[in-house]
């Protein structure tokens, strides 16, 4: 993984990167972003709730295919995996639940499914954490393992008031077991956008490492406006570093090799954005059936021509045009973007930096007004 990540603050590290020419740890940084992996667990009870659970996560719906099924066809002690059909990189793991017996030993369980090499693990309940789900919590954070959290899920039928005593029944349990400051995520495994889901992934990107809680981000489906958002500056960031790369590059006075660098790269990260942002015809139209829509309806939404379908020769003409437009850009931003040695290269940094920017301004519109046609639809 590449040392780039380890500062706070992504731009500010690739500046110092190129600022001390480093262009390989930059590469490695663009590389990270667009492949990053990312297994998320999920224990619990393999019911209804845990299998709608862990589909929403991935975008999908009960008849779809790779949905995970209910029942589970897994075996009780058998760890079952589900891949995201969008997003290889990201992984989703059953794990089957925390046995009920006594005495209970919580190093036996988490070795058996192997517990710590998950990025993070939701301890999913229906009803209140059971004693020895809690036993393997309060192991896990003994072992400086943070991202483990408590996850009750709602079954569509409950009240918001019957939940909210539910999870305060439950944050009873964890304080009574020795939990310190215990916290209890409320989620309705069909509406993540609704109730803690949200403030839950807040959380997780404080705790996870930089790259682990970007590539959550990018495959996660776009639930709501706020998530759009927070995946557009994600793809600025990386469209940052390429730009920055590609600016290196182009100081090397080799005919044509900076344009096809740029071309390539550029189509690998619209391609990425597209279906980051669920904007390709294969999730919006699952979207579509999911929420009850005609498909045109949504697909009729997309402006951008880059959001329905990216194209080399697409691309292309994005990169000649903000070549061509370069004029309109205020040199001083130029100057404050880039590092000294580096302004030289500044025109084709320029040009990918307009070119990707632009287009994921216009495709992030197109991803926001979709999702906002799917929850006006829901209520």
């Amino acid at each position: 993984m590449a040392d780039v990540f380890r500062g706070l603050n992504l731009l500010e590290t690739l500046k110092e990167s190129i600022e001390s020419n480093k262009l390989a740890d930059v590469k490695d940084a663009v590389e990270d972003l667009l492949i990053s992996r990312i297994n998320l667990a999920v224990v619990g009870d393999r019911g209804d709730e845990k299998a709608f659970f862990m589909n929403s996560l991935r975008g999908l719906g009960p008849g779809d295919e790779g949905a995970a099924p209910s029942p589970s066809p897994a075996a009780p002690e058998e760890v079952a995996g589900y891949p995201n059909p969008k997003h290889p990189d990201f992984r989703l793991w059953d794990l089957p639940p925390v046995p009920t017996t006594s005495p209970f030993e919580p190093e036996g369980y988490m070795d058996r499914v192997k517990f710590l090499r998950y990025n993070a693990v939701f301890m999913t309940f229906t009803e209140t954490p059971q004693p020895n789900s809690v036993e393997v919590f309060l192991e896990a954070r003994s072992l400086q393992r943070q991202t483990v959290y408590f996850i009750l899920l709602a079954p569509v039928k409950d009240t918001e008031k019957s939940l909210e005593e539910r999870r305060k029944a439950s944050l009873d349990v964890l304080t009574s077991q020795g939990v310190a400051q215990p916290k209890v995520y409320l989620v309705t495994p069909l509406t993540l956008e609704k109730f803690d889901f949200p403030g839950l992934l807040e959380d997780m990107g404080k705790d996870l490492p930089e790259i682990r809680a970007n590539a959550l981000l990018l495959a996660l489906p776009t639930l709501t406006a706020t998530l759009v958002t927070q995946k557009k500056d994600a793809f600025k960031a990386l469209v940052w570093a390429a730009a920055s790369l590609s600016g290196g590059m182009s100081a090397i006075p080799v005919p044509l090799v900076a344009s096809m660098v740029d071309s390539s790269i550029a189509v690998r990260i619209l391609t990425k954005a597209q279906l980051s942002l669920c904007l390709d015809d294969e999730s919006v139209e699952r979207l579509a059936r999911q929420r009850g829509i005609e498909p045109a309806r949504l697909k009729g939404l997309r402006t951008c021509a880059l959001s329905a379908e990216v194209t080399k020769g697409e691309v292309k003409n994005r990169l000649t045009a903000a070549e061509k437009d370069l004029a309109t850009v205020s040199s001083k931003l130029l100057e404050m973007a880039m590092p000294r040695h580096a302004r030289s290269a500044s025109c084709s940094f320029a040009a990918m930096l307009q070119a990707l920017n632009g287009a994921i301004d216009e495709m992030a519109v197109d991803a926001e007004k979709v999702v906002s046609a799917a929850l006006e639809e829901r209520k």
